[in-house]
């Protein structure tokens, strides 16, 4: 009877537009397979042929990958095609895997995400969508998925970031020199032209794996040249930060990604995206959505410090005190200055002005100044006053120094991010036990000498 259940299912899965059914339906088929419960956990008590994988001492169940891909085929709009689904099912093993060893690993260290976290996180994906969160998780019902199953997406999304800023958040560390290069390649590359840009990340999670990722990553190739958008790739198979964007990373000038990033994506046409590249202990493939010409330069601008003290304090002394700004961090805002220039000076903080902004009197003090540069003293309006120069865009359109640092920062968060995941599999016990579609066919056939 249950046998019978399960075929009707399948069967009306062809008519209901159900682009997950073969393979939710090969799920299925695994659970008819002999008991066997060697290895599995004595806190697990359901049906052996129900066990997808093991993670140390937690069981994922086939119930749990069926929700996962059904999750994941909803957010794609059910633009999936049938023969991808065996390597979605490999993705959503691999992901529920990683999920708990990231849940797992948090716990060490008594990392837990709160509900409220949760709700406040589905709260914003319902409202991307112009949903409320009741509203979202009743869609989610209408098609079979349980709440539970995004609330445990959302916890292992947010708790990983978290625990890899608190461990190595120090260790990752942007140099001046890899700022100021990373400007020089961006101010030689400013008169080209721009490309608009999206991504797909493939982390390889050991060496000895590499060719079989490689391999992954040309299905994936292929699956766009039979139509699948890559924007729907991105979202169920990369691992990068875009993902949830479809990989979009927007408007990118050349010189902005790493080298060999960069010299792949400058000669294509819009419309063209690139073989695997390995990067960073990962496979990368980028699309070229668009092309558009360099804009022409603008006016100079300048993000200026300023500190000004009254006529009467003096010549002498207003220098002493004026010529602090220089190294009292000022361009953070002024409110936490490094050292006190006094009680009769006052500093504040003028963003992203031009000559025209600024007052005349002062331009000329200004005009020449460059980065991290203290100007003469200026008379005005009975007040001593000095300018210090915290950036100064050149009205290329170039990314700020600090804009810079915060993308050069979490690229190489993320690169030890991806390597403390890698470490702590290496130390844990992963067992999948659930076969794609073709490798439980390949194990059915006879072997070459007829057994």
């Amino acid at each position: 009877m249950i046998a019978k259940k399960t075929a009707s299912s399948c069967i009306k899965s062809a008519f209901i537009g159900l682009s997950a059914g073969a393979a939710l339906c090969s799920l299925a088929a695994a659970q008819s397979a002999p008991e066997n419960r060697e290895g599995i956990p004595a806190t697990y008590t359901g049906p052996a042929n129900s066990v997808a994988a093991i993670v140390n001492d937690t069981v994922i169940s086939t119930f749990d990958v069926q929700q996962r891909m059904k999750l994941m085929l909803l957010s794609a709009g059910g633009r999936i095609a049938p023969q991808m689904l065996p390597q979605l099912q490999q993705q959503v093993v691999r992901d529920l895997v990683q999920d708990q060893l990231k849940i797992q690993e948090a716990k060490k260290y008594d990392l837990v995400i709160s509900d409220d976290e949760i709700a406040d996180e589905i709260r914003q994906m319902a409202g991307q969508s112009g949903k409320t969160p009741d509203e979202l998780l009743a869609l989610l019902k209408k098609d079979g998925i349980s709440g539970q199953t995004l609330k445990n997406e959302v916890a292992s999304n947010l708790v990983w970031p978290r625990l890899v800023q608190g461990r190595y958040g120090k260790r990752a560390r942007v140099s001046d020199d890899e700022i100021e290069s990373t400007l020089e390649r961006m101010r030689s590359d400013a008169t080209q032209e721009q490309t608009l840009i999206s991504e797909i990340c493939i982390p390889v999670p050991s060496p000895d794996q590499t060719q079989a990722y490689y391999d992954g990553s040309l299905q994936l190739l292929e699956q766009m040249r039979k139509g699948v958008p890559f924007a729907v790739i991105a979202q169920q198979f990369s691992a990068c930060t875009t993902a949830a964007a479809g990989g979009d990373m927007g408007w990118v000038r050349a010189g902005e990604l790493p080298e060999d990033l960069d010299a792949a994506v400058r000669d294509l046409p819009p419309g063209s995206v690139t073989n695997p590249i390995s990067t960073d202990g990962a496979f990368m493939i980028l699309a070229v959505r668009d092309k558009r010409a360099a804009v022409k330069q603008g006016e100079k601008a300048w993000s200026l410090a300023y500190a000004a003290t009254p006529l009467s304090t003096g010549r002498a002394a207003a220098r002493t005190k004026l010529e602090k700004l220089a190294t009292a961090e000022a361009c953070a805002g002024g409110k936490t200055l490094r050292q006190d220039l006094g009680p009769d000076v006052d500093v504040a903080v003028v963003e992203n002005a031009t000559l025209s902004m600024i007052d005349e009197r002062f331009r000329p003090a200004v005009e020449n100044l460059g980065r991290n540069e203290l100007s003469e003293i200026v008379e005005a309006d009975d007040t001593l006053s000095v300018l210090y120069a915290c950036e100064v865009d050149e009205g290329l359109g170039i990314l700020s120094r600090a804009a810079i640092e915060d993308r050069l920062y979490s690229r190489q968060l993320e690169r030890i991010a991806q390597q403390y995941l890698r470490d702590v599999e290496r130390k844990s016990t992963v067992d999948i036990r659930l076969k794609s579609q073709p490798e439980a066919e390949q194990n059915r056939q006879p072997s070459a000498n007829g057994g």
